[in-house]
């Protein structure tokens, strides 16, 4: 899997974001184009510790940290899968609010790319650099395929 540490896939992940308009419509899924792109944040923020997750309890726990490698994986996520409740966007957003603020997060995302310790993650627990960087690129590819970029 492509990380966002690095500076190709982070070029790579920014043009297709510039590819996006106020009309995009997603192939599947509920959210708007504005919604998707303030839901892109939500992971970027809680990795960056702008956004605190309420933690699961043990047996939620559990079961996330047996679906914490297909975070960082090869595998593509599977069309319309569940969002977890804290990140579901139902209000309308402005598309290019939206824009900029996740333009901005992923920026701030890769300019530390030379960290070496990162929080863990409140569900799935420890992360290397190198699984953060998959799985913040994973998670924005998803959606960049849900609007056909």
């Amino acid at each position: 899997m492509k990380s966002l540490f690095e500076n190709e896939s982070h070029s790579e992940v920014l043009g297709r974001i510039n590819k996006l308009n106020e009309s995009s419509k997603g192939l599947w899924g509920k959210m708007e184009v504005g919604q998707m792109l303030f839901h892109c944040q939500f992971p970027l923020n809680l990795a960056l510790g702008r956004y605190e997750m309420k933690k699961p309890n043990p047996i939620m726990k559990l079961l996330f940290k047996s679906f914490k490698k297909g975070m960082y994986d090869d595998k593509l996520w599977k069309q319309n899968l569940p969002t977890a409740k804290p990140f579901i966007v139902v209000d309308k957003k402005d598309f290019k609010i939206e824009k900029e603020i996740l333009v901005t997060a992923i920026n701030d995302f890769h300019n530390q790319k030379s960290k070496t310790h990162w929080d863990p993650h409140p569900a799935f627990g420890e992360f290397t650099p190198e699984q953060w960087g998959k799985m913040q690129y994973k998670h924005l590819d998803h959606h960049l395929r849900q609007f056909g970029v």
